[in-house]
């Protein structure tokens, strides 16, 4: 990641991504933005939260979690490793840590804590802040390519296959609606509650929606994925690939639908309507990946049948001498009988002379 971009600059679901029992589920890390509101719970590896952030549910981490100052938990947050809380943090239940816990000043918690390893009275540094002072001290030696390490291992850990969920700053996020005011992409495979309100959206494949899409720009729908609602685009154009269902209306300033979609209700353009044949997502196809990775893995244990094959034949080929010993040793037998024979009759034969002599 270039260090001159923001990671928060847009809303980033992964794939796999659910929403299930009004928590948000997913396997990798979490990463909130300043300033915003979470209604429901949260369980993923590492729940990293900006100042201000309200969360309307209980945090369930499995590694590490950071909550600035002034962040706000309505239930409880339970930590599989080291927790990181700012001063003044607000927690409605209880806090339980697997390891050390680093917290702050006039943090309310009001069901207890308990952690296991170490626990330090402190004001934790802030996140933001702790990573500028670090990045910064990195630059100012020279070690660019050190600083560009810390910031890939923090937002996308090379020995995870799972990207993290991040959601900007100022964002709104509920069963109801999830509000930004960045561009929004939702991954693969994913299960979402509530209308999405963004700049811009694009939604993978073979995802599921129950709400509506509406932004100010470009909206793309993947391939196989259900849009419970409407799709509406103030300036922008939409895009509908292969297999997708809107339930909903369409209306944007141009409309680009797969003969192979399906809308339920109305397509309203300002400008034109067209029919194609193409995909319309860029960013690789993971199932697609997997496939073929099987296909492969499948051609590779049919060529590891073959030397067996082979070796069957060879064990035959090998077979082989023994019975050749074995018909020389029936011919050596039938030699045998064939001499004995001969002097038989040659003994037979002399002794008939001599009869006849005298």
């Amino acid at each position: 990641m270039p260090l001159g971009s923001d990671p928060l600059s847009e809303l980033d679901i992964p794939d796999g991504t659910t929403v299930e029992e009004h928590d948000l589920v997913t396997d990798g890390d979490v990463i909130v933005g300043g300033q915003s509101t979470v209604e429901f719970g949260v369980r993923g590896r590492t729940v990293i939260a900006d100042e201000r952030v309200r969360f309307g549910g209980h945090i369930e981490a499995e590694g590490d979690c950071r909550l600035d100052m002034w962040c706000d938990v309505a239930d409880n947050v339970l930590v599989g490793e080291d927790a990181y809380i700012g001063e003044r943090v607000h927690i409605g239940g209880e806090l339980r840590v697997a390891g050390d816990l680093d917290i702050g000043d006039d943090v309310d918690i009001e069901n207890g804590f308990e952690a296991n390893g170490w626990i330090v009275i402190r004001n934790p540094m802030p996140t933001i802040v702790f990573l500028f002072v670090y990045l910064s001290q990195l630059l100012r030696i020279g070690e660019e390519d050190a600083a560009e390490e810390v910031i890939d291992e923090m937002l996308n850990d090379g020995d995870d296959e799972h990207d993290p969920v991040l959601i900007p700053r100022g964002a709104s996020v509920s069963d109801d609606a999830w509000r930004v005011s960045t561009p929004a992409t939702v991954g693969d495979d994913c299960r979402l509650h509530g209308n999405i309100r963004a700049k811009s959206l694009e939604v993978g494949r073979d995802t599921v929606v129950f709400g509506s899409l509406r932004a100010k720009d470009d909206i793309v729908v993947g391939r196989g994925t259900e849009i419970k609602g409407d799709v509406t685009t103030r300036s922008g154009t939409v895009r509908v690939g292969p297999g997708a269902k809107i339930w909903g209306d369409i209306s944007g300033t141009t409309v680009e639908l797969h003969e192979n979609a399906t809308v339920d209700g109305t397509i309203r353009t300002s400008e034109e309507m067209r029919m194609h044949t193409e995909s319309v997502l860029d960013r690789p196809d993971e199932s697609a990946v997997a496939m073929a990775e099987m296909a492969e893995s499948l051609e590779g244990d049919t060529d590891t049948t073959e030397p067996s094959t082979t070796q069957r034949d060879d064990s035959a080929d090998d077979a082989a001498p023994d019975d050749g010993d074995a018909a020389g040793d029936d011919g050596d037998a039938d030699g045998t009988e064939a001499g004995e024979s001969a002097d038989t009759e040659a003994g037979e034969s002399a002794d008939t002379e001599a009869e006849a002599t005298e």
